[in-house]
């Protein structure tokens, strides 16, 4: 028996012991379930929306520079996010809170608040995977029979009919196969994620 890296010990199954003993085994697993869900509904909304919307740009320019700062905070890593978003709302040097005091305004203390941070947790996840998902949207939109397009406008549809009942229709399958994707990284212990908040505030999230 060697052990673990520079010969530590294994933990074997301490950790979920850990978990049953402390009680919040049910609540991380439900909060996970919660989170995940939400990015789901929401990852779907916001990268077929986005997809469409920049396909129907007609400047290629605005196009392209749209796409580019979407897709950035895809390579963003949670720590420098977290760290960004420590400076914004320290509750002693935070900028919103310098902002508000100049206001006359009281301090908000986001770190002690737990209600706050679902919403936000939410944002950061959407905000990240949007230009992701946009893209593999785009690609699919590009990749449709323009023919279907075509006939169409000869039959008189305006664009809102055109995405209605053509283009998000042939997105299901792409959809889908993002949906199940993201319903495959629910167990995957993801380590670039990861967010605790205070324990009593039932906004335990773990993925």
């Amino acid at each position: 028996y060697q052990g673990g890296i520079y010969f530590s010990p294994w933990s074997g199954l301490d950790n979920f012991r850990f978990l049953l003993v402390s009680g919040k085994l049910g609540e991380v697993t439900r909060n996970t379930l919660l989170y995940n869900l939400a990015f789901l509904f929401f990852g779907v909304v916001f990268e077929m929306g986005s997809a469409i919307l920049l396909n129907e740009v007609i400047s290629k320019w605005f196009r392209k520079v749209s796409q580019t700062f979407m897709f950035l905070p895809y390579f963003i890593r949670w720590v420098v996010v977290s760290a960004v978003m420590y400076n914004i709302f320290n509750y002693e040097r935070g900028v919103v809170n310098h902002v508000l005091n100049l206001f006359g305004a009281n301090s908000f203390d986001l770190y002690n608040t737990p209600g706050a941070w679902p919403p936000i947790l939410i944002f950061l996840k959407i905000w990240k995977q949007t230009g992701y998902g946009s893209v593999v949207y785009l690609a699919a939109i590009t990749g449709l029979d323009q023919e279907m397009f075509e006939a169409s406008t000869i039959d008189g549809a305006n664009v809102w009919q055109k995405i209605r009942y053509i283009t998000i229709p042939s997105l299901v399958p792409t959809m889908m196969i993002l949906l199940l994707l993201g319903i495959g990284n629910i167990f995957r212990g993801d380590f670039g994620l990861f967010y605790q908040v205070p324990m009593d505030s039932g906004a335990l999230y773990a993925v």
